[in-house]
């Protein structure tokens, strides 16, 4: 019976990570082919000869192959000393490292962002419209936290008012007072009211009509 062991053998570790890479960048199959091969080498000297015999391309390919990775900015050329003190350089995946970070963020961003356009559709009790939708983003991007701009659509709605518009008055209102999140918006109505009506709650303050 024929020793087939070395078949079963696990030469790469192939991460989700890398997958994702290779099709956010539309990596041929010799790119990625030597992206796995940087991951998994140990050492990072980039050695074309054994590159070749490893993956079984020509000279020419990898070479096609790895310009096109550094035109990606999916690795980069680190020049270093081996252990003889002689010059050589190594491969490093940082830059595609970086790139995997900033991805997860930009999808933690949008989820997060999905989050608060469902809700406004849920308090509205309708879809947003193209230009809502701008308009919800363009509060995030200026830096009202998703928070305080949850607490002005709850406002709203429970003034039986829908309007984006009416939200933005009231955001722009907190803005100016300095409110940052709900427990700021809070304690200022606390302290900025008379004593016989500290005890009122927050949606029966009127802060449009408040220039305090």
């Amino acid at each position: 019976m024929p020793n087939i062991e070395f078949l079963t053998e696990k030469r790469f570790t192939l991460s989700t990570h890398l997958i994702q890479v290779a099709l956010d960048n539309h990596l041929s199959l010799a790119d990625f082919l030597l992206l796995i091969y940087f991951e998994d080498a140990i050492d990072k000297t980039f050695d074309v000869n054994k590159i070749t015999t490893v993956l079984h391309l020509d000279e020419k390919e990898v070479l096609i192959a790895f310009n096109h990775l550094l035109s990606l900015g999916l690795v980069e050329l680190e020049a270093c000393k081996d252990d003889k003190n002689r010059c050589c350089e190594v491969i490093s995946l940082e830059p595609m490292y970086h790139q995997i970070y900033e991805q997860k963020e930009k999808k933690r961003e949008a989820k997060k962002k999905e989050t608060i356009f469902d809700l406004f559709q849920k308090e509205l009790g309708r879809s947003i419209s193209p230009m809502e939708y701008e308009i919800i983003n363009a509060w995030l991007e200026k830096g009202f936290s998703e928070e305080l701009v949850l607490g002005a659509l709850k406002e709203a709605v429970y003034n039986g008012v829908s309007s984006l518009r009416y939200i933005d008055r009231i955001l722009y209102e907190w803005q100016k007072k300095g409110y940052h999140n709900m427990t700021e918006v809070e304690a200022g109505l606390t302290s900025n009211r008379p004593k016989e009506e500290k005890g009122m709650q927050l949606f029966d303050y009127n802060w449009l009509e408040d220039e305090g």
